[in-house]
Order: C-alpha cells, then structure tokens, then sequence
C-alpha cells in the first residue's frame, strides 16, 4: 500500500519542480536569460498550456511590460502572426552582437516548426531601478522575425 501512495505523491512532486518559472536574477547572464526564453518558447505547453510564453514575460524587461501590457496581452502578441513563429521551434542559433555594460545584442537564428527559418534582434537591458530586480538583465525587445530561408 505504501508504494501505491508513494508514487503518486513522486510524480506531483516531480511535475511541481518542473513546472517552477526561472525568475531574473542579477546572477543570470544576457545570452542565459534570451536562452531560457527560447528553450521555454521551443516547448511552450510544457509542462501546463502557454507555460513557454510565461517564462519568457518573466524576463520581459519593466519598461517593456508597461508596453507590451499584462500577461494575457502579452500572450495574444506572441500568438500573432509576426511572433508565432516562436511557439513550439524546432531549434535555434544564439549569436552575440555586442554587450556592453547595461546592454546587449544578440541576433537569433530560429528554425520554425514548419522548417522555415528565421532571423531575429534580440535586445536586453540591465534593470539600474531601484527593486526586485535591480541588475537584472532582462528582454527591453524583440525584432519582427526576418525570413532567412525556407525548406519548401
């Protein structure tokens, strides 16, 4: 009986750990916060529905969120056309630009879901505000993707 009652316990805690949202830190570097955004993206409904969209508005830089808007409005942008080409990626290439000491560039190379691939600017700013999260490198914005190629 103990093991019936074990395992069920071993999967929920297993699929709580999981779940737990990567918050910004000032430990994070750039190139790992754009990282955890697209690796979440690339899996976007694991391991809940949108999960991926979630862990990227963590990294969204303030002045950014006060753009872009609340959670639901940030999920509806990356659902548009222009965006969407994110959700559930088969892969991409991470390529620094330039940092510099409250910024930095990256140009992403993303292959989508249906084999095209596509170029993106991916810009990051150090939070110098006062707050939870002073000195963190966090997303100030994101390119309108650029088509590189297409397998079709």
């Amino acid at each position: 009986m103990r093991i019936i009652l074990t395992i069920p316990f071993i999967i929920f805690f297993t699929t709580s750990l999981s779940a737990e949202i990567k918050k910004p830190n000032p430990n994070i570097q750039p190139e790992d916060v754009v990282r955890i955004q697209l690796n979440s993206l690339m899996q976007n409904n694991e391991p809940y529905l949108n999960a991926g969209i979630e862990q990227t508005w963590e990294f969204a830089h303030p002045s950014n969120r006060a753009f872009t808007g609340p959670i639901e409005k940030f999920t509806q942008m990356i659902y548009a056309p222009f965006y969407s080409v994110m959700i559930n990626h088969e892969k991409h290439n991470i390529l620094e630009v330039k940092v510099e000491e409250n910024t930095a560039y990256f140009f992403i190379e993303l292959t989508s879901d249906e084999g095209k691939m596509y170029g993106f600017q991916w810009t990051l700013n150090k939070v110098l505000e006062d707050g939870i999260y002073k000195n963190c490198w966090m997303t100030i914005g994101v390119s309108q993707p650029m088509l590189l190629s297409s397998s079709s």
